[in-house]
């Protein structure tokens, strides 16, 4: 018996149960259902409803998959979810735009970045035009850069209200969803051939023939708790963003976007006007010192310490600890983070800018100092675990629903 469980045997009160009601945990769930009408899924979420961090504290953007290399999940994924993702927001009357979006090189230096990205672009059949400066002006009158590129499968929507349909289609299929005390999950007893049983804060146990892990920035420890050892360790990046003030939301007509460093699978400080209106501007990322560190004063010292005690964490920040400090300083620097928004958006002054919510990413990283660039997917017996899934995973959400859906399927011998 693990964690305090009682056995397995018995009665199972699901099929499978899903951990997390975010957009990847409740696509899970609707792909289960439509995949085998009359499965039984229950969703366990321990906040009092779906979407409420990392899916419910972007910007909003539908990504095309430009950024992600041949091969991998994320470009694959990406750019079948960026099309299904615009099918599924009209067919369900929720707000979206696909507005397209520049990517600009404001330095010499990011030519060939950008030139790359063009390739990679044509590549995955993207449509993709480069411009110069007089053209970047047509689109953006108020941004300045030597040269970008337009990415027209780019756009935006409204992610919770996805999240909620997908939560409201699982739903109608039968799935039950667990809130609150009921959905925090204490203790985890998986035994080959039972199942798996998982107790909650409210004292429940919930007996089930298979575990999906969609917890997000808590995936690895519900892992651990499952019995498994996870090669990558969720480390908190706290993204932190502002926008522009209602008088001069003019400047920003759209998404602008900087070259993205190659060495981080971050995007840097962006502009994004919503489906919802409004100019979001940032995020610079800092490592949060929690998991849902929203802001500085928010610590949690027996999670920092999980965090400090990982070799990965140590190494990381001797490999890069100039841009992280440039992260930090644009973090307690007002006047540091106007001029990284003034590399796009010259016109723009501290006063243009109020704080805006900020979002904590659920990044992997692994025990050499190695940030997880792909999603990360790892089964065991009777689970499957989501490792890495930050953005553009809410992009890609249905078709990693599906690829969820299908190896569950496969754990439990059902094809």
């Amino acid at each position: 018996m693990m964690g305090g469980v009682s056995s397995t045997s018995g009665r199972l009160d699901c099929d499978v149960l899903v951990i997390g009601a975010g957009i990847v945990g409740l696509s899970t769930a609707h792909a289960l259902t439509r995949r085998a009408p009359g499965t039984r899924v229950t969703v366990l979420e321990k906040e009092p409803g779906p979407a409420r961090h990392q899916t419910g504290r972007n910007s909003g953007v539908i990504h095309s998959g430009i950024y992600y290399p041949p091969g991998s999940l994320k470009a694959r994924f990406a750019l079948e979810g960026a099309a299904e993702m615009v099918k599924f927001c009209a067919e369900y009357g929720i707000p979206h735009q696909v507005t397209g979006k520049l990517i600009v090189a404001t330095e010499h230096r990011e030519l060939p970045r950008l030139h790359a990205l063009i390739q990679r672009g044509r590549q995955h059949g993207i449509p993709v035009r480069e411009l110069g400066p007089v053209q970047i002006a047509e689109h953006e009158p108020h941004v300045r850069g030597l040269a970008a590129i337009h990415v027209g499968t780019t756009g935006v929507c409204d992610f919770a209200a996805v999240t909620a349909q997908l939560a409201r289609l699982a739903r109608d299929a039968g799935t039950e969803t667990r809130y609150g005390a009921a959905g925090q999950v204490t203790a985890i007893d998986r035994r080959p051939g039972r199942g798996v049983a998982v107790r909650t804060a409210d004292g429940a146990v919930v007996r089930t023939r298979a575990l999906v892990n969609c917890a997000g920035l808590h995936c690895d420890s519900i892992a651990r708790l499952a019995g498994d050892a996870p090669q990558a360790r969720i480390l908190p990046f706290r993204g932190e963003y502002s926008e522009l003030a209602p008088e001069r939301e003019h400047l920003v007509r759209g998404l602008v976007y900087p070259v993205p460093d190659p060495a981080f699978p971050f995007l840097g400080v962006h502009l994004t006007r919503g489906v919802h209106g409004g100019v979001h501007v940032g995020p610079n990322a800092v490592p949060a010192l929690a998991r849902e560190g929203y802001a500085w004063p928010t610590v949690r010292p027996a999670e920092l310490a999980g965090l400090l005690a990982h070799p990965g964490t140590w190494r990381m920040a001797r490999r890069h600890w100039r841009y992280g400090a440039g992260e930090v300083r644009r973090s307690l620097s007002r006047p540091a983070f106007t001029a990284a928004v003034q590399r796009l958006l010259p016109e723009v002054t501290a006063a243009d800018l109020r704080p805006a919510p900020a979002g904590v990413r659920a990044q992997a990283i692994l025990r050499d100092g190695t940030l997880v660039d792909d999603f990360l997917l790892a089964e065991g017996p009777h689970t499957v675990h989501v490792l890495n899934a930050p953005s553009p995973a809410a992009t890609a959400s249905l078709p990693i629903g599906r690829e969820i859906a299908r190896r569950v399927a496969g754990a439990l011998g059902d094809g």
